[in-house]
């Protein structure tokens, strides 16, 4: 990888054939200027955003040293699709399917990119994502939504993801609202099986109107699910967890460059940890937390 805050390049659209997905997959691919061996961070958005948004995220990631991929799904404001458009009920899917697609185009993106060709790892590969986008990328770490009779769906997870960083991931169905329950009945999901390495951030004012519970709702993922994961709680901070998505947007109600800071240094060093396993400035920046806690948040970890 190369040295923190390199150059980044970037490229957009960058475009992928989808058959049976109405058009071709928009991606946006950002990439430090210099180095080798880069691991890869596919970035899921949240609802009606596009590969355009979290910049806060994706610009820092890159310049860290991964390959940052930002499809453009088909919720996305960009598209304009019309509410009964027939794939709306099945966005979620098509959402699930995107991710997947970028995965078996990395050849293609790498192409498209100038100047990437034969940097990029295709063995450390992590997925990331905000809100609906934390639960689309979920579904590749083993999530799995459960059916109106509390079985669970189809495994969707993918053996090429190392690793994931989930941001806002909503939490057990059973707690939604009776507009949830009608209109958003993929949203009953099931961590049993979400066992690859992940960290969840969650913010500890994030009251949704989804949920009838309040933010620890938002603290399911890590409560529920096995394996190694951690659990990044943000003081003070609602769904944009300080402004994730950009500064100065409509969505971020709890603006706060001190706190979007924190995360990209931690959420980086979780991923540098997770992909490349000599390093350790995850287990040092816990530490760090441990011994002088921050006014920011905490991390837990099991």
């Amino acid at each position: 990888m190369p040295e923190s805050n390199s150059m980044v390049i970037s490229a957009k659209p960058v475009v992928l054939s989808a058959p049976g997905r109405g058009e071709d997959l928009q991606v946006r691919v950002s990439a430090p200027a210099t180095g080798g061996e880069l691991p890869v961070v596919v970035f899921s958005h949240g609802f009606g955003w596009s590969m355009n948004g979290y910049a806060p995220l994706a610009d820092y990631w890159a310049a860290q040293g991964f390959v940052v991929v930002q499809p453009t799904h088909l919720d996305s404001r960009t598209l304009g699709l019309p509410a009964d458009d027939p794939r709306t009920p099945r966005i979620w899917r098509f959402r699930i399917e995107d991710l997947k697609r970028v995965l078996d185009g990395l050849d293609v993106l790498e192409a498209s990119v100038p100047g990437l060709a034969g940097r990029v790892d295709r063995d450390r590969v992590a997925v990331a994502g905000h809100s609906w986008g934390a639960q689309t990328a979920s579904t590749l770490l083993g999530a799995r939504v459960l059916d109106p009779d509390g079985v669970p769906g189809e495994d969707l997870s993918d053996p090429r993801v190392k690793a994931g960083v989930l941001f806002a991931l909503a939490g057990l169905g059973d707690d939604l609202t009776p507009f949830a329950v009608e209109h958003l009945p993929f949203m009953r999901p099931s961590f049993d099986t979400m066992t690859t390495p992940a960290l969840i951030v969650a913010g500890d004012r994030d009251d949704s109107a989804l949920s009838t519970r309040g933010p620890d709702w938002f603290t399911d993922p890590y409560v529920y699910s096995p394996g190694s994961k951690s659990l990044l709680t943000l003081f003070g901070a609602e769904h944009s967890l300080g402004g994730i998505p950009g500064y100065e947007v409509a969505e971020t109600t709890d603006e706060s460059p001190a706190r979007v800071a924190l995360i990209q240094q931690l959420t980086s060093a979780y991923l540098r940890s997770a992909l490349c396993p000599e390093d350790t400035g995850w287990k040092a920046a816990v530490i760090a937390l441990e011994e002088e806690p921050s006014p920011l948040g905490r991390i837990e970890s099991k």
